[in-house]
């Protein structure tokens, strides 16, 4: 019986398809999908990304900027974010959403590729299963960052986008990041409650 059973479980994990996880130092290995380690590892993060200096470098760095998920309803944290930039920032911004023609008053576009230029960074609010996609479109326009907003997390992503090249931010908002560095946050960070981070001259 013993014999048997321990028969099956092999034949089991045989078939099962390997992939690779990833380990809190970098490390790497292949494990049968099914196996409880690699659905450990994929509960844990162990995806590090851009420091905040590095973070400053890139928002300093960039000139346009296309938000991925945009949205014309002010409920929606993507038509805040857009409307933050709008007003604090000196960024050429693309909203991009095929639903839409217009987004606080600029043309919306239906993907990347139908922008005028490559962005310099791509904003995206959309769940963290389309991120992979997300990441073919950016690769095949040609732009450098993505940035992937608070509260969506797709580690795979992350590291397969590293993998092709790109700058990756994820789950950190890029209005929270501007002000902190441009004045609109207290030093704790706490938001002072203004859609702006422009100074008022005196």
């Amino acid at each position: 019986m013993t014999d048997t059973i321990t028969t099956d479980a092999a034949a089991e994990a045989a078939t099962d398809s390997l992939e690779t996880v990833r380990f809190a130092n970098g490390l790497s290995c292949e494990l049968p999908a099914s196996s409880p380690l690699a659905k450990l590892l994929h509960s844990q993060r162990t995806w590090v990304g851009p420091d905040a200096k590095a973070r400053l470098r890139i928002l300093n760095a960039a000139k346009s900027v296309a938000i991925v998920g945009a949205s014309p309803k002010p409920q929606r944290s993507s038509f805040f974010v857009g409307t933050y930039l709008q007003q604090s920032s000196d960024y050429r911004l693309y909203f991009v959403n095929p639903m839409e023609t217009e987004i606080l008053g600029q043309p919306a576009y239906a993907s990347l590729k139908d922008l005028p230029q490559v962005p310099d960074i791509v904003v995206v609010f959309r769940r963290g299963s389309d991120i992979p996609s997300v990441i073919d479109d950016v690769l095949a326009v040609g732009a450098k960052t993505v940035w992937v907003q608070l509260g969506i997390w797709n580690q795979e992503a992350a590291y397969y986008g590293e993998e092709q090249g790109l700058t990756v931010v994820m789950d950190r908002c890029i209005k929270v990041e501007h002000a902190r560095f441009h004045g609109g946050l207290h030093l704790l960070g706490f938001d002072t409650g203004q859609i702006t981070a422009r100074k008022t001259l005196r």
